[in-house]
This record gives C-alpha cells, sequence and structure tokens, in this order.
C-alpha cells in the first residue's frame, strides 16, 4: 500500500524551518506553480517568488495547512523526501499587514541610480523586491498560515 505522505524539509542559508511528514505540497517554480503528492517522481526544479504551500495529513489534530514566501532557491523530490533549499522563506503567519505595507511602500519608490554599472539588472532587482513586498501584503491581508 502507498504510503499517505512524504518527508518535507525546508531549509534556508540560516535556518532549518520545517522537516515533517506532509500529505501535499504547491511549489511556486520560477516557471509556474506545480504541487507534490505520495510517489511522485524524482524532480529537481528552480523556486521562484510566491507562496509554498503545505498540507498536513489528519491524525487527530496535526493535520492542516502551512505556507510560507520563498523567493528563489531549488527544490528536489528523491524517493520520499522533497527538500526545499530557498533563498528566503518566512512563514506567513508571522506576515504583519503593516509592515508588509510600508515594504511595498519604501521598494516602490525605488529607481535605478544613474551610478549602477547594470542599470537593467539593478532594475530586475528593484521590480523583483516590488513583487516579493506585494505578495506579502497580499498574503497578510488573506491571513494564510493560520491553519496550525
Amino acid at each position: 500500500m502507498a504510503s499517505k505522505t512524504f518527508r518535507c524539509r525546508l531549509v534556508t542559508p540560516t535556518e532549518s524551518l520545517l522537516d515533517e511528514q506532509v500529505s501535499y505540497a504547491s511549489i511556486p517554480a520560477w516557471d509556474g506553480l506545480f504541487g507534490i503528492l505520495p510517489g511522485r517522481a524524482p524532480i529537481v526544479a528552480r523556486l521562484g517568488l510566491g507562496e509554498l504551500s503545505l498540507r498536513f495529513a489528519d491524525a487527530g489534530t496535526t493535520g492542516g495547512t502551512r505556507s510560507y514566501l520563498v523567493d528563489g532557491g531549488f527544490v528536489q523530490m528523491a524517493g520520499d523526501t522533497l527538500t526545499i533549499l530557498a533563498e528566503r522563506a518566512t512563514p506567513t503567519e508571522t506576515l504583519v499587514e503593516a509592515e508588509a505595507q510600508a515594504e511595498l511602500d519604501a521598494v516602490a519608490k525605488k529607481s535605478p541610480s544613474q551610478s549602477a554599472g547594470d542599470r537593467q539588472a539593478e532594475l530586475e532587482r528593484i521590480n523583483r523586491e516590488k513583487r516579493r513586498a506585494a505578495l506579502a501584503v497580499r498574503l497578510a491581508k488573506s491571513g494564510r498560515g493560520r491553519g496550525i
């Protein structure tokens, strides 16, 4: 009989955020969203900017969902283990709407400096910061991640 869960590990350069059994993962890849269920064929993918959503099996009171705002990195499914190596990951239940809005307002005022060596690269970095801040505001408003 096939397992109903798989191990999910979420790691950033500074900490290990999660190492638990999950029944489903929704992954924001750089080229679109995809889902992982138990028994998934092996895959390696590049993470994008978005909401990582994890569903936990109903085992008494431990069921529910948890989500994270992730930005960059890689994901690998091998055997029954999903490893997510994120450049940045923030539990959405820790996002505060006022702080996220202040960050968005600050980033919205940025523009590439005249002395920037690579103006296009700096513009792309600023635009990514704007998308990340806007997503943080949206997730904070929706109250994601309060399932557990």
